[in-house]
C-alpha cells in the first residue's frame, strides 16, 4: 500500500469538503446535473481518444498508484550478486530454484538455465521490459486525459447553467442560486482534475519509471551472470545505476 497516494487523496478531498461543511450547508455543493456532466461526460470525451481495451485497463493500471510494492535498486543489486556467486559456484542450472524479488528476474533466471543466446534473452527481456513501459504509459496518459478534459467539461457545464439561468431572467430570486449551480460545474471539474486524474497519472509515470529502471538492471545483471564475470566487477557495474550520493554512502 502506498501510503502517499492515499494520505494525499484522502487529505486533499477531505480539506476541501471540511471548508464546504463549516461554510454552511454541504447540500448546496451537490448538484446531480452538474455531476452527470462533470464526471460522466469527462469518461465519455476521453473514451474518443482511446479505444475500449485501452481505457477499461485504465482501473487496473491505476491500482499501481495506490497497491504497488516497489523492489529498489540496492536491493536488486544484492540480490544480482548473490546470484552471481552461486552461478560461479555451482554453473547457471544452480540459479533454477533460485527464490527472487520479481517475476521480471525469476523469467530472464529462466533464460539463462535454459540455455539461450546472450542475444536471444537481451532481445526477448528488452521486449517484455518494452511491452510493460507501453502498458503503463497508455494508463498514466488516459488519467492525464482525464485531468485535461475535466476542467473543459466543467465549462461546458457553467456555460449550460447560465444559459438557462439568462433565460429566466424575469425571476430576480432565481438569479443568485442559478448562478451557484452553473459554477458547481467548473468547481467539479478542477477537483476532478486537481486533486484526482493529475496526480494520479504522475504517480503512474514515477511507478513507471522505477520499473523501467529496475528492469534495466536486472537485464544487465543477468546478461553479466551468464557471461561469467566476476560477482564484484558486477555489483561496481550495476551502482552506476544508483545516484551518486546512494553510490558513495554505499561504499563507505
Amino acid at each position: 500500500m502506498d501510503l502517499a497516494t492515499l494520505v494525499g487523496l484522502i487529505g486533499a478531498l477531505g480539506i476541501i469538503i471540511s471548508a464546504m461543511v463549516l461554510g454552511g450547508d454541504f447540500g448546496i455543493f451537490v448538484n446531480v446535473p452538474s455531476m452527470l456532466i462533470v464526471f460522466g461526460g469527462s469518461l465519455m470525451v476521453v473514451l474518443i481518444k482511446f479505444t475500449l481495451p485501452q481505457f477499461l485497463s485504465a482501473g487496473k493500471v491505476a491500482a499501481k498508484a495506490f497497491m504497488f510494492k516497489s523492489v529498489s535498486p540496492e536491493e536488486i543489486i544484492a540480490e544480482t550478486v548473490e546470484l552471481a556467486d552461486a552461478a560461479r559456484k555451482g554453473g547457471l542450472l544452480s540459479l533454477e530454484e533460485k527464490e527472487v524479488s520479481t517475476p521480471f528476474m525469476q523469467r530472464g533466471i529462466q533464460l539463462l538455465v535454459d540455455g539461450h543466446d546472450p542475444e536471444v534473452v537481451k532481445s526477448l527481456l528488452h521486449k517484455e521490459a518494452n511491452l510493460t513501459n507501453e502498458r503503463h504509459e497508455f494508463g498514466a496518459k488516459i488519467f492525464k486525459a482525464i485531468g485535461d478534459v475535466g476542467p473543459a467539461m466543467g465549462m461546458i457545464g457553467t456555460l449550460v447553467g447560465l444559459v438557462q439561468m439568462l433565460s429566466n431572467m424575469s425571476d430576480p430570486k432565481s438569479i443568485g442560486p442559478a448562478m451557484a449551480v452553473a459554477l458547481l460545474t467548473t468547481l467539479y471539474g478542477a477537483m476532478l482534475a486537481t486533486c484526482v486524474a493529475l496526480p494520479i497519472s504522475d504517480k503512474l509515470d514515477n511507478r513507471k519509471d522505477e520499473e523501467a529502471l529496475n528492469q534495466a538492471l536486472i537485464i544487465d545483471g543477468l546478461l553479466a551472470i551468464q557471461a561469467g564475470q566476476n560477482p564484484r566487477v558486477i555489483e561496481q557495474m550495476l551502482r552506476n545505476y544508483l545516484p551518486e550520493k546512494v553510490r558513495e554512502k554505499a561504499e563507505a
